[in-house]
Formats: structure tokens, sequence, C-alpha cells
């Protein structure tokens, strides 16, 4: 059943709305315009077309750039999205598609934020420019709060603006000459930033791949775990778990896998745990549980999706002592040469917002946030396995991967927001093996959520 297009009542946070049928009526608006006054028009000659002719530098384009394949996901999805207000002024659009929290940030997080903004305003409070690397504090917090009895102490941690900010800095330490793998499917930045850098050759168009990049296949079939008998060696192997977009997590025996096939091969594991909290008690929360992992894995993580961070910004990546390039010199020496190059070190504010994060009471505020988001997840696991869906994800990671087989991922995306009015996520952004899924977001207000399912619900009982 198709939904014709507009929603009747708005939708919000403390809105019931979703509990009645909305009837999607469009209304019609007389409005009123000032009254034209008629003169006389002048005819402008053209100018010459050679006068229209841009200025041109004689600086040549980074050549990677042009290598990329239309614009990167999320700005792409947020086009799509603007287009169809455009085309429905009216509509009642819900996103559930770029994964941007929603819910408030804890007050015993922002006063502290708040507390530190008011004291810039005092001799006393000011403070200019900090540790590149962090301030010292919070990076001793870090180490205790996520990699206590790990072996990571509070010199191996940098924090910093964000991990995908990181993701891209660790690339230039990295530099252009290094082999990368990648989960296929996978957060888009991994393979984006590799391009850019120059690591990659030209996109195949036969098979949705950059020459030079080893995918590594992550399908229902195989758990959205690889096959690492069947990958090919690489410096660099991209990793992240919980994973972004199918929701999967890697469990202690896969992990362990990992960290030998990187060790048999003198790689550098680059772990993504930004959805480490969402994770169940009896999975890994970080690489650096898995014996030998410090000699061969870097971790990055994020504040954005366990505090509501993803526009305050503030994030940290562990460099261990014990990770050395083939030459014997330290990774972290590296990276903290990049940070200090590219880098003034993240906002004091924030800072102090990380800082409430990691005490008791922040620690407490942000598994509600997280526990909030999680029972959206089960909601519309729910609803696409009422309506016979094979739906994956959801259980350790705010994401839910469902199957459309054999099905253009971008046209049921384009299905869906026409249909319904909501925005999701096609799989084929995030890769090859992504094709003929969509991703759906649990990050949204809890009216917003039960809405939308009931959409799903309408568009494909």
């Amino acid at each position: 059943m198709s939904l014709t297009p507009h929603l009747s009542t708005p939708i919000s946070s403390s809105s019931s709305a979703f509990l009645a049928y909305s009837n999607f009526n469009s209304r019609t608006k007389n409005v009123s315009l000032p009254a034209k006054r008629f003169g006389i028009c002048k005819c402008v000659t053209a100018a010459p077309q050679e006068a229209q002719t841009a200025y041109k530098t004689t600086v040549s384009r980074n050549a990677n750039m042009a290598k990329l394949q239309a614009g990167y996901l999320f700005p792409e999805i947020s086009r799509r999205r603007a287009a169809h207000l455009l085309k429905y002024p009216d509509a009642q659009v819900i996103s559930l598609g770029i994964g941007d929290t929603t819910e408030p940030i804890p007050e015993v997080i922002t006063s502290a934020m708040e507390k530190r903004s008011r004291a810039l305003s005092t001799l006393e409070g000011y403070s200019g420019y900090g540790a590149e690397q962090g301030e010292k504090v919070l990076r001793a917090a870090i180490a205790s709060t996520f990699y206590r009895d790990l072996g990571i102490e509070e010199d191996d941690i940098f924090v910093s603006d964000g991990a995908k900010c990181d993701l891209s800095r660790l690339q230039v330490v990295f530099g252009a000459n290094v082999t990368i793998a990648v989960q296929d499917p996978s957060y888009p930045v991994y393979v984006d930033s590799s391009v850019i850098m120059g690591q990659t050759g030209l996109f195949q168009k036969d098979d949705q791949k950059f020459e030079g990049i080893e995918y590594m296949k992550c399908t229902p079939e195989n758990g959205f775990f690889p096959d690492l008998s069947s990958v090919s060696r690489t410096d660099i192997i991209f990793f992240c778990s919980p994973n972004n977009p199918t929701g999967a997590a890697a469990t202690r025996e896969q992990l362990t896998q990992l960290v030998k096939f990187a060790k048999d091969n003198g790689s550098i594991i680059v772990y993504d745990s930004a959805y480490a909290m969402y994770a169940s008690e009896d999975l890994p929360h970080s690489i650096f549980e898995i014996p030998g992992a410090k000699e061969v894995a870097i971790e990055t993580s994020s504040f954005s999706k366990y505090a509501g961070f993803t526009g305050v910004r503030l994030g940290w990546t562990a460099v261990p002592k014990q990770l050395l390039f083939s030459d014997g010199s330290p990774v972290a020496k590296d990276f903290n040469r990049i940070v200090c190059t590219c880098f003034n070190g993240a906002s004091n504010i924030a800072q102090a917002g990380g800082l409430a994060c990691l005490s008791p009471e922040g620690l407490k505020a942000m598994h509600e946030v997280i526990g909030f988001y999680k029972e959206n997840t089960d909601i519309i696991v729910e609803t696409f396995n009422s309506l016979g869906f094979n739906v994956y994800g959801g259980k350790n990671a705010p994401y839910v991967w469902v199957h459309f087989p054999g099905r253009s991922s971008w046209d049921v995306f384009s299905e869906i927001l026409e249909k319904t009015h909501v925005v999701t996520t096609p799989g084929s952004g995030f890769g090859p093996a992504g094709e003929g899924f969509i991703r759906v977001s649990a990050f949204g207000h809890r009216s917003n959520v039960l809405e939308a399912c009931k959409r799903f619900k309408q568009l494909y009982k």
C-alpha cells in the first residue's frame, strides 16, 4: 500500500499524533502578493561570450578528488531530503537516515560545560591554547574508564574533535603508499579518505569498487565477519565493531582471529569503536582486550553517540607505545607530530563536558540515553520482522540493517521517502556488499520512530 503525499499532523517529541491515522491531505494556502507597478523595460545587450568566461588559475586540481564518486553519502542524502521538501513542502519528514543524535545532552554534562564557559569570562578561569593532545585530566579519565587493566595509559590517548577527524589525520600519517582493507559494507570515510590520499586506483563501475582496496565482504552468510583466509595482505585494516552500518558486533574469538591475521601479515588495524557502549557485556568493548593487539592496533572513539556530542565534537584516539613502523619508529610519535601540526586541540569547553561524561553521574546519564536509543532499535526491528523482512543489527548498535533482496538500495530509499516521507540510508552507499539493504537509524524522538514504523507498516503490509 502506498501513502499519499502529506501528513496533516506535525510530529514532535512531545506529540501523541502518532496514535491517530494521518490522512495526508495537503493544505492550500491563499497568499497575497503586492501589486506590481508596470514601467518601461529596457533591453540590455548581452556581454560578449569571452567576457563571461570564468577566470582560472594555473593550479592543477588534486587528481584524486576526481576519482570520488558523486557526493559523500550523507550530504547526498541531505540533498535528496531537501529536494523532497521542495516537492512536498507540507510533508512531515522523519529522518532515520543520517546517524545524528536527537535527545538532549544530560544536564550533568551541560552544566559542566556551562561552568567552564562562564569561567572563561574571568581572569582566574580564562585559558587559551591547551595541549594539542588534550587536557591531562581528561586523558587520564579516558584511560581509566575505557582501558582499565588493558595497558593503555594516559599518554597513549589523543583527545580530538571527533573520531572522523582522527581517521583522516591517521591517513596523513600513513601517506599515499600504503595499501588498505575495509569491511564491505563500511563507514564511507575509510574509503573516501584513502582515495583522497592517493592510495587507490580508479573506480571500477562494473563491480563498484576502487582499484587497490581490499574489500572484506561482510554479509549474513558469513555472520558479517570476513573470511580472513581469502583476504589479501594489506598495510592497514580498517575495522569497526559494533559495525556501522550493519550493526554487527565481533566476538572475542573473531577479534582474536583479526589480531592474529594482522600480526602474521605485519599490518596495522585501525579499530573504530565509536559504538562500543552499545555492545552487550559479553562482547569486547575495545580491541585492546585481545592479547597482542597493542602491537598491531590503533583505536578511535567518540562521545558523539554516547552523550549527544555530534555538534559539540569530542573524541579520542589511543595509540599504544608498542605499535611500531617497519623501521622501529613509534607510530604514536608520528601521529603526535601530525596532531601538533594540523590541530590546536579540542575545545576546552567540550573537554569539560567530556570529563563530566566520565564522572559516575555522567556515565549513568550516558547509559540511560543509550538505553533509550536501544529501545528505539527494538521497535524498528519488531516492525520489519512483522512485515516479513530479514532484519540484522539493532541489538548491539543503534542501526537496523534491512534486506530488500533483488532491489536497488537507492530505489528502496526513494520509494520509502516518496511514499512515507521517511529518510533512511541506502546500503550501497556503504560499499557493494550493501546493495539490496537499507540502514534505519534508531536516533530519533520516540514519537517519530513510532510514526515512521506505522508508515512502514502501511507501505509494506
